[in-house]
C-alpha cells in the first residue's frame, strides 16, 4: 500500500475522534488575581481572540472557495 493511502486512512480515522471541548473562560476565580495578573489575563485573552478570528477567517475563505468550485448545495 502506498504511503499516501495510509495517510488518507489515518486522517479519516482522526476525523471520527471526539473533539476536546473548549476550556470554560469563566471558570477562573478572578478575585484571587492581582491587578497585574488581571491585566496579563486580558492581554492573553485578546491574543486568543485574534488567533480565533484568524482561524475563522481562514475557514470561511476555504468554504467560500469550495462553494465557488462546487456550488452551494441547498
Amino acid at each position: 500500500m502506498p504511503l499516501w493511502n495510509a495517510t488518507v486512512i489515518a486522517m479519516s480515522l482522526d476525523d471520527n475522534e471526539p473533539r476536546p471541548k473548549p476550556q470554560a473562560l469563566g471558570s477562573l476565580d478572578l478575585s484571587r488575581l492581582s491587578v497585574a495578573e488581571l491585566e496579563m489575563r486580558i492581554v492573553e485573552l485578546e491574543g486568543e481572540i485574534v488567533r480565533v478570528r484568524a482561524a475563522l477567517e481562514s475557514k470561511q475563505k476555504h468554504l467560500a472557495a469550495a462553494d465557488t468550485l462546487f456550488g452551494r448545495k441547498s
